[in-house]
């Protein structure tokens, strides 16, 4: 023993080394991704613990991870965390991953609800206020940095920008007969569909000064992004048609004709990126079409008057709302996993799903927004706004960006 109690030199200097030799041996291990404790580190930082999930990198909008080249120019909006969602198409759409631009802003219901727009606190469900976009509202729709929100009106041809606060941030923009509002994956074009005639204006995404026009084969109504988001997949309805659009080259590289008496609506890309579903109300059910050969595959019946969709959290689940009914039909069997009935006879249009994934807000054309279980399709929430609501808007909800339309979000 040493003169004080511990080891002698001797036998001291052997196990410096070992030590040394092995820290050496770790630091060559470590991983490139700085690891916390729970209650460490930022709120977006990954955590390790005994047992914990491996690591997931942050992606950039662009959809490179954090460890690639960077790009010449990276798009506005910060970075989300990049983590499994059923496939890569909705990796960053999972339970509370709100994009930096829109963590400040309340969680809201915005409701159009004819000449007005109803807010509405989900957590205490109460109307906490109406403004007037100076427009008859039929859609509401989140810009592509999730900054601001755009009301449609296609019987007086107008685009109404406004706060996530309510209030209009600008004056109306013109435009002949909207029936869908779009924005490019990468941010740097607004796609607006309309009818009379039948084409895509494509506009500046933030002053909303046009661009281009791309002429259609029919008026379409709903629309999806393939994804690698080189093209673009329409939907018109009353044709019974699907459009396929070159977004590079501005120009129409394919159509379906779907069988006699279908009448296709909204639509959805499935998560691995290999198909779209189509949502048909005439037939009720739901169309699957190949995503890279553009064909039909097949069809599901789900329920009479198929008309939204709206896609689970963890991206497992297609939602198929119709007549009083909401069905769950699984992305990987494509069959259907549940139906539930919807309280009332009515058709009711879907908002979205809540940010924590247990809730499937829908607005109800009789004067009131509720909520179901994601998990058992009981009514968890109802607040009535009166009037005659035509959208809804759940507002903000996970995502780098919002492509448009009802709750597509990448």
């Amino acid at each position: 023993m040493g003169p004080h109690g511990g080891r002698p030199r001797a036998a001291a200097l052997p196990l410096a080394a070992a030590l040394a030799l092995t820290g050496g041996a770790l630091a060559g291990c470590a991983s490139p991704v700085p690891f916390y404790r729970p209650g460490e580190g930022s709120p977006d930082d990954p955590v390790v613990g005994l047992g914990g999930p491996a690591p997931y990198l942050r992606a950039r909008p662009d959809g490179t991870a954090a460890g690639d080249a960077a790009p010449e120019a990276e798009p506005p909006g910060g970075e989300v965390p990049l983590a499994p969602a059923g496939g890569p198409v909705y990796a960053a759409t999972g339970p509370g991953m709100i994009a930096p631009n829109a963590r400040g802003m309340p969680a809201r219901l915005y409701v159009a609800n004819g000449r007005t727009v109803d807010v509405v606190d989900p957590g205490t469900l109460r109307v906490t206020g109406r403004f007037h976009p100076g427009a008859a509202a039929a859609r509401i729709v989140p810009s592509w940095d999730l900054r601001r929100l755009w009301v449609t009106d296609p019987a007086h041809g107008t685009l109404v920008p406004v706060g996530p606060r309510g209030g209009r941030r600008g004056r109306p923009v013109r435009v002949t007969a909207p029936t869908g509002l779009y924005f490019t994956p990468d941010g740097q074009d607004a796609l607006v569909l309309a009818r009379r005639p039948s084409r895509i204006g494509v506009r500046d995404p933030r002053t909303m000064a046009a661009r281009a026009s791309m002429p259609m084969p029919c008026p379409a109504g709903h629309a999806d992004f393939s994804l690698d988001g080189a093209s673009l997949v329409a939907t018109c309805t009353a044709a019974g048609v699907l459009a396929r659009v070159d977004l590079a080259n501005r120009r129409v590289t394919g159509t379906i004709r779907l069988p006699e008496g279908a009448r296709p609506g909204d639509l959805r890309l499935s998560p691995d990126g290999s198909a779209f579903y189509v949502a048909d109300a005439r037939k009720g059910g739901v169309w699957f079409v190949d995503a890279r050969r553009f064909a039909l595959l097949g069809f599901v019946a789900t329920a009479p008057g198929a008309r939204g969709l709206a896609i689970s959290r963890d991206a497992h689940r297609l939602f198929v709302v119709g007549d009083g009914t909401v069905t769950a039909l699984g992305f990987r069997s494509r069959r259907v996993a549940s139906r539930w009935p919807l309280p009332g006879r009515g058709s009711p249009v879907p908002g979205g799903v809540s940010s924590d994934g247990t809730a499937l807000w829908l607005a109800d054309p009789a004067g009131a927004v509720y909520a179901v279980s994601t998990r058992t399709g009981r009514v968890l929430h109802k607040v009535d706004v009166g009037g005659r609501p035509v959208d809804l808007c759940v507002h903000p909800q996970p995502g780098r960006y919002s492509l448009g339309g009802t709750g597509l979000y990448r």
